[in-house]
């Protein structure tokens, strides 16, 4: 038997049963769900693209409209001085050694000899002509002996010559004895005196010469040095035997550098601290030195001191000395910067920006650091925390109390 199975043109696919959708119902509602998704997908995408392009823009738009208070809490704070005009002792430290301001070398001034006796020690005080040392004068003394005994020969004959002169002039008017043996007995005399007078100027030569055989203090002073002891045979080239500080006056030879150096006159008064001492002397400048040392670019100044116990000389010491009064701004050490072109400090300008400014620094007072130029003082000065800022940056001033 045929059958016949009647198709719509619609529909080409047979049928699958009683309560079965057609197939192609299937694909198409598969289809749809599916672009419904991605639509969803691109939404969310593009809420999220709205949402962080709102937060930036609000950011943006926060910034630029935030109160004015609002911005300078978040700059950094500094303290800042304004240091005015000080008045200003100048103090300039410098160091040294001590020294005897007038040293004394005594040596061999004859013939020498061997040293029989000392009489001092390093420490003494002499006075001028004291004798320092003695040496072995035993043949000299013979020598003074004889001269003398010459000086008594001499005398015998001059005496005897003046009194043949004497003679005969009583006779010479009674016509006894001629003109020419006058004249004879004269010259014979004075050549009787002018021996006596040689024979006395060599004893006087020789007893010179003993005296200079005694070593003895030019000056009245303190004995620094002793290089001298008895038996030892000494002579004119045998160097200084004593050194003496003449009067006890003593002086610190102070470095000080070229630029200060133009501050110190004659007459400025100094405080000398020997190292390792607790006491302090009192002096005075009395010679600047012409000289600036090549090398070092420093001068001496030269410190009158007044003799004392704690001032040895070849000692080490500190001087404080006064170079007059300076009227500058002074600076705390804090606000006071270096790097390799030198000094410099922060200042805060009227638009509450740091800038750099490069400084001339002059002594160190108790108060801080002198600026010799730079500043005026009525500048606004970091007082600290310098070094953690940039020049150009924004901060938020506080005045130090």
């Amino acid at each position: 038997m045929n059958y016949e199975t009647t198709v719509k043109g619609s529909d080409s696919r047979p049928y699958q049963g009683e309560g079965d959708a057609p197939l192609d119902d299937t694909i198409v509602d598969d289809t749809a769900d599916k672009g419904k998704s991605r639509r969803t997908l691109i939404l969310i995408v593009l809420l999220i693209l709205v949402a962080i392009a709102g937060f930036f823009a609000w950011r943006s738009f926060g910034a630029d409209s935030a109160p004015v208070a609002d911005r300078d809490s978040q700059l950094p704070t500094v303290t800042v001085i304004a240091p005015g005009q000080t008045t200003v002792e100048g103090t300039i430290t410098a160091t040294g050694t001590l020294a005897a301001r007038r040293e004394t070398p005594v040596g061999v001034v004859g013939e020498g000899g061997r040293v029989v006796s000392v009489a001092v020690e390093a420490g003494d005080w002499v006075r001028q002509g004291q004798v320092l040392a003695t040496i072995d004068r035993s043949v000299q003394n013979q020598q003074v002996r004889s001269g003398r005994a010459q000086i008594e020969v001499a005398r015998s004959e001059a005496n005897l010559a003046q009194a043949n002169l004497d003679r005969a002039l009583q006779l010479v008017e009674r016509g006894f004895v001629s003109k020419a043996d006058v004249d004879r007995l004269t010259a014979t005399r004075d050549g009787a005196v002018a021996r006596l007078r040689v024979a006395e100027a060599q004893v006087g030569e020789l007893q010179a010469r003993n005296d200079r055989l005694n070593i003895v203090a030019p000056a009245a002073g303190l004995v620094l040095d002793r290089n001298v002891e008895p038996g030892a045979v000494v002579g004119a080239g045998s160097g200084a035997l004593f050194v003496l500080a003449r009067g006890g006056e003593m002086e610190m030879l102070a470095s000080v550098g070229e630029t200060q150096l133009a501050s110190i006159g004659p007459g400025a008064p100094a405080t000398v601290t020997p190292t390792g001492s607790d006491r302090s002397f009192t002096g005075r400048v009395w010679q600047v030195s012409p000289v600036i040392d090549a090398q070092n670019r420093q001068g001496t100044v030269r410190i009158a001191l007044s003799y004392a116990e704690g001032l040895r000389p070849g000692g080490f010491a500190t001087a404080e000395l006064q170079s007059g009064t300076v009227v500058a701004p002074v600076l705390p050490e804090s606000a006071v910067l270096s790097d390799d072109e030198g000094a410099y400090v922060y200042v805060v300008d009227s638009d509450n920006i740091a800038q750099i400014r490069r400084v001339e620094t002059g002594m160190v007072t108790p108060q801080g650091i002198v600026i010799d130029s730079g500043l005026t003082g009525r500048e606004r000065i970091v007082l600290r925390a310098g070094g953690f800022l940039t020049e150009g940056e924004s901060v938020r001033p506080q005045l130090a109390r």
